[in-house]
């Protein structure tokens, strides 16, 4: 076991970005036109990085399997990105959203990443207005703002339900004008194999062309990758279809140390599962928990009646419900964090009050918020004595113009109108705090191979609090990355083009290309999602939102054997010459099964609850999670040893010298 150093710089906390930016080395103009960087990943973090690297004068490669850079998943983000910016006058400040945020991740991420972040917030707000993202504004012209969980100011910025994908545009108008100046090449379509070490530093990938099947050998000083999360791991999740761990994964196969896998986030916001053959869940934002009340019946058997579809939620009386999240969490309420509201609406549900056919949904009511909106409206636009059916017309349009594209989208996937009944929603997986093991300037313990965005394990701890990944994507890609990787590429200015026809590229070709003829050689008995839906099942089971030590040994042990026939038996028809989305899927599915190993292992060592990881044998009477400061307050960091039952734990000890350690309470 060893001890890892996160090169985190010395002096005060407010002070060590700035001191380090004036402390690192810079590349020349002249010699950057010589350095050749690879992107892999172009959602927000990918995009913002390749952006920014190529407007800096670096030669930038960017990879995607994607048909264009606007698909990646970053676009599906919906709520908001939160800055520092104190526009509200609520007494923000980037303390206080560093504050917020190290407690919202349970006190397990790191200090000086976070307040760099929490600094970097508001040049992200400035540089995207500046590219034109459409935010919200309010009546003045002001950019508005709303909350989100586990804080008490507004500092979410917003653009309508569509955050994301206006981010993304911004990326991409801004690597499209590099494309167009030939300081970008794109390769979409294109996936990354593996990561092609000269002298152990990363000197390239290899990648495959999914429209041809052509493998190919692609150099560069240094390769970022910025390729999301691996929430997919469970089958069922709000990810597109398409999101994996390969290059992640690949890249820790060669070296780079995964950081706490087990630390994912259940959202607890999103339409419930509906059926056996359902392959992706949606996330309904948590944006709506600014105005939406969450409910279940109080008494049983009003419960049974609604499951059964002989009582309506409409009809029950105010003082029949059980605003749960309201009574145990009166100081946030329906804003607590995501990882709180998750366990207490599956702790009701437990309890047999959930509200679907399946017992697993509870109620996110807008009746209140649109008597509230509606009554404001009226008074300012002068309407006296408005009867309740105008104060309802009026406050439904305020509620459309803030969430209406939420709105249609459950109406169209559930066939209810939620602006008459309240949304039924329930927790599922959707994004990871764990990931490659990255130090203060973003490199991962392979030299000259950084890491961004959420495919990195950073900043968020145990628990990312709302808005908050969009901020450190493009906090990373923009602000950070830019900077720290001169530093590295400072000692390279002399080393001339990486050649491909080295026998570290011959090697690494040849390990991809018997990897794909393995999995071509199975024996055709079982799909690709049989596999990959069978281990959904156990990582849901046994390592979701609740886990204990007997579930998590039962799943090393399944996902082990689960592996072997996978490798055994997995049917891919066609061949590997050519389009192979089958192919595609096994590849990423293979990963996945190291993955969900790995993920419970970590699981299974964290003797304590803290943020997302919720072990049922460390918890407080009341059922919050029981965190243990004393043996856990570390970053798990595994290195790859083959198997990942082989694989071995170092640690980087956390350090809180600007924060209380405490009880996370949000009573």
């Amino acid at each position: 076991m060893g001890i890892m150093d996160s090169k985190v710089p010395k002096g005060p906390l407010a002070a060590k970005w700035t001191q380090h930016k004036n402390d690192i080395n810079l590349v020349n103009p002249a010699n950057k036109r010589n350095i050749d960087i690879i992107v892999v990943g172009t959602g927000l973090a990918g995009g913002s990085a390749a952006a920014t690297l190529a407007e800096l004068g670096y030669n930038v490669k960017t990879f995607c399997y994607q048909d264009s850079p606007r698909r990646a998943h970053s676009i599906a983000a919906q709520g908001g990105i939160n800055a520092a910016k104190n526009y509200q006058g609520d007494g923000d400040s980037a303390y206080r959203l560093f504050y917020d945020t190290i407690k919202g991740g349970d006190y397990r991420s790191r200090e000086a990443n976070v307040y760099r972040l929490a600094e970097e917030s508001t040049n992200i707000i400035d540089q995207c207005v500046a590219q034109g993202v459409p935010f919200a504004r309010e009546y003045g012209g002001l950019l508005d703002n709303r909350s989100f969980g586990g804080v008490l100011v507004s500092r979410t910025f917003y653009a309508k339900g569509q955050t994301g994908q206006q981010l993304l545009l911004g990326a991409y108008s801004a690597m499209n004008r590099q494309i167009n100046r030939g300081k970008i090449q794109s390769f979409n379509r294109h996936e990354m194999m593996d990561m092609v070490l000269v002298d152990g530093k990363a000197r390239g990938i290899i990648a495959r062309d999914l429209v041809t099947g052509k493998i190919e050998r692609h150099s560069a000083h240094a390769v970022v990758l910025a390729t999301g999360g691996y929430g997919n791991v469970f089958f069922l999740s709000t990810n597109a279809m398409g999101s994996n761990v390969m290059a992640a994964w690949r890249a820790h196969r060669r070296g780079a140390f995964f950081a706490n896998p087990c630390f994912t986030q259940i959202h607890p916001t999103c339409i419930p599962v509906s059926g056996d053959h359902q392959s992706k869940l949606t996330l309904m934002s948590e944006s709506l928990r600014n105005d939406g009340r969450i409910w279940v019946p109080k008494r049983m058997d009003d419960a049974i009646a609604i499951r059964e579809g002989k009582l309506k939620p409409i009809q029950l009386k105010e003082e029949d419900r059980d605003y749960y999240l309201e009574r145990r969490y009166p100081a946030f309420g329906n804003l607590v964090p995501r990882d709180v509201a998750s366990r207490a609406a599956k702790e009701r549900c437990d309890a047999g009050f959930g509200v679907n056919k399946t017992g697993e949904a509870v109620y996110l009511d807008f009746a209140a918020a649109i008597q509230r909106y509606g009554t404001e409206e009226a008074l300012t636009q002068g309407i006296k004595n408005a009867d309740d059916k105008e104060i309802t017309r009026l406050g439904k349009a305020v509620i459309e113009a803030k969430y209406g594209n939420l709105f249609q989208m459950y109406e169209k996937i559930v066939d209810e109108n939620p602006y008459e009944t309240p949304m039924m929603i329930y927790p599922a997986v959707h994004y990871t705090m764990g990931g490659l093991w990255v130090d203060y300037n973003l490199q991962t313990t392979i030299e000259g191979c950084y890491c961004a965005g959420e495919a990195n394990f950073s900043d968020h701890g145990a628990n990312r609090l709302g808005a908050s990944a969009l901020m450190q994507g493009l906090a990373d890609g923009y602000f950070v990355l830019p900077y720290t990787i001169g530093d590295y590429l400072s000692k390279d200015i002399r080393t001339g083009a990486i050649p491909t026809d080295s026998p570290e590229f011959d090697d690494a070709e040849k390990s991809v290309q018997d990897r794909l003829d393995k999995l071509m050689a199975g024996s055709g008995q079982n799909s690709v999602d049989f596999y990959h839906k069978k281990l959904g099942k156990i990582m849901w089971d046994k390592c979701g939102m609740a886990r204990n030590a007997k579930d998590l040994q039962d799943a090393i042990d399944e996902i082990s054997a689960l592996r072997t026939d996978f490798w055994a038996n997995v049917k891919i028809p066609g061949k590997a010459e050519g389009m192979n989305q089958e192919l595609e899927k096994a590849g990423r599915v293979a990963d996945f099964l190291e993955l969900g190993e790995l993920f419970a292992k970590d699981a299974l060592t964290r003797n304590e609850s803290c943020g997302g990881h919720f072990r049922e044998e460390y918890q407080t009477p009341e059922g919050e999670a029981l965190r243990d400061d004393e043996n856990f307050k570390f970053v798990s960091a595994w290195e790859y040893k083959g198997e990942p039952k082989d694989a071995v734990l170092h640690k980087e000890e956390l350090k809180y010298e600007n924060i209380e350690l405490k009880t996370r309470s949000y009573k």
